[in-house]
């Protein structure tokens, strides 16, 4: 039975997800705390793993009923920040970590996802699984931490997610909530890097080009991607299932 397996949210833009068990999908139509908070400079532009590998020097851990975020540096020191309460404070030490004129800012009812107009994303256990086959040493969680989506759906094939883009393509739904796929997840370069080190995986997105196309399934409409450096799904809540609550556990069921 196909079921949703993971939830996980990204609390500050760029820096480490969490694991939740349960959460609520936001009248904007993204999860809640996911992306909630972002790091500005001061010429109004985001930091996150796209414009600098600094960001896995950090390992981060978020509470959400409280507001604190955990971080700890390369030489195990460990800092608290409260971000619903004292957030200049964090964004103070961020300044002097990543070198810049930093400012935090808060979205309660979108938060700093890149594409405003959509939703989760969303991908299979399975194809986290063959995804990590396809390089020495990566693990599952390994690309799970690259990947970086919000749901994941277990049993049910790899690239099951690509089924749900393209023209007549079906939705689904997990415990009566419909999901629908937007758009391919095209990648930039942070799955290429190692999340623990920041080190590059040698010719990553030659060998993810080349196995993504020799396995893309037959299901997926090729026409809807626009090149093969692609996996995850992006997707969208219909309004009228917004404000419901997502659990790990949920069945999760296909609509044609």
């Amino acid at each position: 039975m196909a079921r949703l397996e993971r939830l996980r949210v990204y609390p500050v833009k760029g820096l480490d997800g969490v694991d939740v068990e349960g959460v609520r999908v936001l009248d904007g139509g993204t999860l809640k705390r996911d992306r909630e908070f972002a790091l500005f400079d001061a010429d109004g532009d985001v930091v996150n793993g796209k414009r600098t590998d600094r960001v896995h020097d950090l390992a981060t851990g978020f509470d959400a009923e409280s507001g604190t975020l955990r971080v700890e540096t390369p030489d195990g020191t460990v800092r608290r920040f409260d971000l619903d309460g004292e957030p200049a404070r964090a964004a103070e030490w961020f300044g002097d970590f990543f070198d810049a004129d930093l400012r935090f800012r808060r979205d309660e009812s979108l938060g700093f996802v890149d594409r405003r107009e959509m939703g989760p994303s969303v991908v299979s256990t399975a194809t986290l699984e063959a995804v990590a086959s396809w390089f020495d040493g990566m693990t599952v969680e390994g690309a799970r931490r690259r990947l970086r989506a919000n749901v994941e759906v277990s049993g049910v094939p790899a690239f099951w997610e690509d089924r749900f883009v393209g023209e007549g393509a079906p939705a689904f739904e997990i415990a009566g909530v419909r999901v629908e796929g937007v758009t391919p997840c095209g990648r930039c370069v942070v799955p290429e890097r190692d999340p623990d080190t920041g080190e590059p995986t040698p010719e990553f997105r030659e060998r993810f080009v080349r196995r993504r196309e020799e396995t893309f399934p037959e299901w997926a409409d090729e026409d809807a991607f626009d090149h093969y450096y692609t996996v995850m799904t992006i997707a969208r809540i219909p309004e009228r299932d917004r404000g419901q609550t997502l659990r790990v556990g949920d069945e999760v069921t296909v609509r044609e």
